[in-house]
């Protein structure tokens, strides 16, 4: 995993979470396609930010909710040991990993 790697960056609240959507930066702008299924890794969505390594990992630990697209990023979530191997799926080779984090209350 490079710590020169840079990702695109898109943060919001969901049901009073905070949601971050991270792909890697090299494949935004990319179409996926695997038989019925197509994602567009669209710029518009994911270009809110820019960040590197050190500010992505950050990001992962405060945030509630991710998406991750990319390589680099579910590396990173992974060394970061954020999720297991066997919880990515691959889309046209690309992986994709969601995390969700449970908090306890009172």
């Amino acid at each position: 995993m490079s710590s020169l790697a840079k990702f695109a960056v898109r943060t919001s609240t969901y049901q009073g979470s905070m949601m971050v959507d991270i792909c890697d930066l090299d494949i935004v702008g990319a179409k996926l396609e695997e038989g019925e299924l197509v994602v567009n890794l669209n710029k518009d969505y994911y270009m809110q930010q820019v960040l590197e390594y050190s500010g992505a990992g950050e990001l992962l630990k405060k945030c509630d909710i991710a998406n991750l697209v990319g390589d680099s990023i579910v590396a990173l979530a992974l060394e970061m040991k954020m999720a297991k191997e066997l919880s990515i799926k691959r889309i046209s080779g690309v992986p994709f990993l969601m995390i969700f984090k449970f908090r306890h209350s009172g």
